[in-house]
């Protein structure tokens, strides 16, 4: 039950919108905000709210850049990765004991 504890402690990542566009932003390190946007189906006030509380915690850099046009971009933090990944490890932990019992 310990790794229960530990996922109830990591406010940011136990909503499933946040943790969404963490592990869309893994593999990839960078999106643009209306990727994110499209890819969670989600308003762009829902996600602007849920970015402000991952930039909060250190877990993404928010950044304007210039592509075609201005744009929001999204980078994933070396601390933010780090921390995902724990995060989804324990999950896998707490459902291979929950298969074994």
């Amino acid at each position: 039950m310990e790794g229960l504890r530990k996922i109830a402690k990591n406010h940011a990542l136990g909503n499933p919108t946040r943790l969404g566009v963490m592990v869309y932003l893994l593999p990839k390190g960078m999106a643009l905000f209306k990727d994110l946007q499209d890819a969670l189906e989600i308003t762009p006030g829902n996600l602007d709210s849920h970015l402000r509380g991952l930039e909060r915690v250190g877990y993404i850099e928010i950044k304007k850049v210039i592509v075609d046009r201005p744009r929001t971009a999204v980078y994933l933090t070396e601390h933010g990765a780090k921390k995902t990944m724990e995060y989804l490890s324990l999950l896998k932990q707490i459902l291979e004991e929950s298969e074994d019992t």
